[in-house]
């Protein structure tokens, strides 16, 4: 009994290479010269590849967009840094949008406005490694996932679990933990109260951001009374990646439309600062858990908030970028070069004298 095996092309074609026969009593194999030329059959599979190729283009997986959506797209954000707006014939109008009106606070909730217990966080993470049975975290691990959201410290740090289901269920069961621990008590830290008073007198808009769940932020800041004061609160659930990446402050930038430079961070540790300044924002580092040495990477550095003016505000963020236009420092350097001596290697005429 001989049975023919051959393998087929996903596109049809007799196999390249010819078909087997096998005769199954004697297990033996043959192999049969196929009845097409060799290299013919390869050119003619390369290109019908080719067509099916072209059919899966990179342009034609996505959706498209009309020119004009694409061009309102690009113009939402980031918005211009021209604070000077001439269309506007309200004097008073374009002098509020020249100062104080064109800068945005972006401050982080827990040791920056009110009171915070480190530890707390720590007895939390301990406390929910008992109960998944998993080995207590070391302290250097602590201090690494701080500013992390849940989700992403316990699948990259601790590397607990990866399955989404349990990030989710692990993530909620912490901040269960830390509410029960914290009493749900919630108090301003010195100065903070004040400062942001002065900052809704001049009108300029605050963002929190914090990677505690919405409801549980929402819940905080009815129970302290601040409804209403902040324009933009951005949560865990509004971003992927928590501290250093410096997502949460790109979100809260361009939700209340400011250009990335003209916000200032308001927080308490390394990470907040380095994170900021990669978003290309300036901050003010609070000393509320970590010695005034320690943030010196700051651009200012205070005790409490109510250290700070609305000057000291201004001046952080009247600095303009090299890509919004040459710095007068460095317009000055040029005049200098241009106003100085020549060089040496000009020739002087002794015969004049």
């Amino acid at each position: 009994m001989v049975e023919s095996v051959a393998a087929t092309s996903l596109l049809g074609h007799t196999p390249i290479f010819g078909h087997y026969l096998r005769n199954v009593s004697v297990n033996q194999s043959v192999a049969m010269p196929s009845r097409f030329p060799r290299f013919p059959v390869i050119k003619a599979q390369a290109m019908e590849l080719t067509k099916e190729a072209n059919l899966y283009k990179e342009k034609d997986r996505f959706p498209r967009f009309p020119q004009s959506f694409k061009e309102e797209k690009r113009e939402l954000f980031p918005p211009k840094n021209k604070a000077d707006n001439p269309s506007l014939h309200n004097p008073l109008a374009r002098q509020e949008r020249m100062g104080c009106g064109w800068l945005g606070a972006i401050f982080e909730w827990e040791g920056v406005l009110i009171e915070d217990n480190p530890d707390l966080e720590k007895q939390s993470w301990l406390t929910l490694s008992q109960e998944e049975g998993k080995s207590p975290p070391p302290a250097f691990l602590l201090g690494r996932i701080q500013g992390m959201k849940n989700e992403q410290a316990i699948s990259e740090v601790l590397c607990w679990s990866r399955d989404p289901s349990q990030l989710k269920r692990m993530a909620s069961r912490k901040e269960e933990i830390h509410q029960a621990l914290q009493g749900r008590i919630y108090r301003f830290r010195d100065g903070s109260q004040e400062f942001m008073n002065v900052l809704t007198r001049n009108k300029i808009p605050m963002a929190l951001v914090s990677t505690r769940p919405r409801r549980n932020l929402e819940e905080a800041i009815c129970a302290i009374g601040i409804e209403g004061v902040f324009s933009v609160v951005v949560t865990a659930e509004d971003v992927y990646r928590g501290k250093p990446d410096p997502e949460m402050f790109f979100y809260a930038a361009e939700l209340l439309r400011f250009i990335p430079e003209r916000c200032i961070v308001f927080g308490n540790s390394n990470l907040t600062v380095e994170a900021a300044h990669e978003a290309r924002m300036k901050c003010v580092a609070v000393a509320s858990k970590h010695p005034v040495y320690e943030l010196s990477a700051a651009d200012l550095v205070v005790r409490s908030l109510d250290e700070l003016s609305v000057v000291d505000l201004k001046n952080l963020a009247d600095v303009e970028l090299t890509e919004f236009g040459s710095t007068p420092e460095l317009e000055m350097e040029l005049e200098e070069e241009n106003n100085g001596h020549p060089p040496s290697s000009v020739a002087v005429d002794d015969g004049f004298w």
